[in-house]
């Protein structure tokens, strides 16, 4: 799938009917963003299977609040409704490879047993 923007409005479409969402909080000021953005790219094109999607913070304030988004840039990934990863600052092509091939084969049963069972000590 190509790169997109992601919008306060089009998050809940996308959320609902994608396994897979890596999502890049990032603003038009942010000098490391601007670093980050041709390595993302990079790595979109490698995994057409996958939504990749860019949130522009300053436009899309409400996203940033719900994922508590406190510096840029900020990488996401969601798998099945799941925050699996979260990371600020830069990643280079190989980290974020790397992730997204551990977040792939994550067994989802498995952790939604884990999240269970930490939810029934709390």
């Amino acid at each position: 799938m190509q790169l997109i923007d992601v919008t306060d409005e089009s998050f809940r479409e996308l959320y609902k009917n994608n396994d897979i969402i890596v999502l890049d909080f990032w603003a038009i000021w942010c000098g490391p963003c601007h670093q980050f953005a041709p390595i993302f790219e990079s790595v979109a094109k490698q995994y057409p299977d996958i939504v990749f999607g860019k949130v522009e913070t300053e436009n899309n304030l409400e996203l940033s609040k719900y994922f508590t988004v406190m510096s840029i840039p900020t990488i996401l990934i969601i798998r099945e409704g799941l925050e699996l990863f979260r990371h600020s600052g830069v990643l280079g092509e190989d980290e974020l490879v790397n992730v997204i091939e551990q977040v792939k084969s994550a067994d989802m049963n498995e952790v939604n047993r884990q999240i269970e069972a930490e939810e029934n000590q709390s």
